[in-house]
């Protein structure tokens, strides 16, 4: 029986319309809305769509969109004083600079001057060690997104072996943290991992995450395990096109999986519904301040 396909579109609608409830609530509490400051630094086309959408959909929830467009000349020092500014700004509960950033401003000295509680996107290295520790932070938003899609496939992942392929600090650790807390039994891999088909091939649940297009083939799934593909790469076609896939080969995959995210359609829609999620969460514990 060919795999379930996950509708990642489906439940980013469902936790958007959920925060846009809250919002309503809590905006009729305490005479604002939650707000969401964007900047980006030069005309990357990418970047412009991302930030478009981001301000999109965080005015639909019915929260506050506050937008800076700067010129790719613009100095490491008039950023870092723009991100002191909005930390310090009562009307801002979170904070996110578009990457990539012009090669001459570092970006890690940037994503370090943020306030971790205004930090939405998780990656300040005080979220990544209260994630660690278990203590109360901003989670990344894409390692948000794939527990959630997990959720709609399994009633509960406790006890199963969790694989994860890729170690970036942005999905592989995090969502790694994430599957411990959920009391999984949990293993990290990459593309160097020693017989990395075995290692697959004994995930219960398997999350691919190592960017490399359709590196995970079909034979490498345990019958019956749940794969969440956060890879998503364009590659050229036999016609002269482009298309999407993720890091998993997925038709070869759809015979042996129980479930499976598709690409494009999966963890994709997840991202921008887990950014408003956390800035509604860092909205509600600014308030308890």
């Amino acid at each position: 029986m060919p795999a379930q396909l996950i509708d990642g579109a489906a439940v980013a609608s469902r936790l958007r319309q959920t925060i846009r409830q809250r919002v309503s609530t809590l905006s009729a509490q305490h005479g604002r809305a939650p707000g969401l400051a964007v900047i980006l630094v030069g005309q990357d086309p990418a970047s412009q769509v991302y930030v478009r959408n981001k301000g999109k959909a965080t005015l639909e929830v019915g929260m506050h969109s506050i937008e800076h467009h700067l010129d790719a000349s613009t100095s490491e020092t008039e950023l870092l004083n723009l991100v002191a500014r909005l930390n310090n700004d009562p009307l801002v509960d979170g904070i996110l600079v578009q990457l990539p950033l012009p090669r001459h401003i570092d970006s890690q000295r940037v994503l370090l001057a943020i306030d971790p509680n205004k930090d939405v996107d998780g990656f300040h290295p005080i979220n990544a060690g209260r994630l660690m520790t278990g203590q109360e932070g901003l989670v990344p938003c894409t390692p948000s997104g794939c527990m959630l899609l997990l959720k709609e496939a399994l009633t509960s992942p406790a006890g199963m072996h969790a694989v994860v392929v890729g170690r970036s600090n942005i999905v592989g650790k995090p969502v790694a943290q994430l599957l411990l807390q959920a009391d999984c039994t949990v293993t990290i891999a990459h593309s160097r991992t020693n017989d990395l088909p075995a290692m697959c091939r004994s995930a219960d649940i398997l999350i691919a995450a190592v960017g490399k297009p359709e590196m995970i083939r079909g034979d490498w799934i345990k019958p019956g395990a749940i794969v969440i593909d956060v890879g998503i790469n364009r590659i050229d076609t036999a016609e002269g096109k482009t298309k999407l896939v993720g890091d998993v080969a997925t038709q070869e995959a759809l015979p042996h999986a129980l479930a499976i995210t598709p690409v494009p359609g999966g963890v994709g829609p997840m991202t921008i519904a887990c950014l408003l999620n956390n800035t509604l969460t860092a909205f509600e514990r600014h308030q308890r301040q």
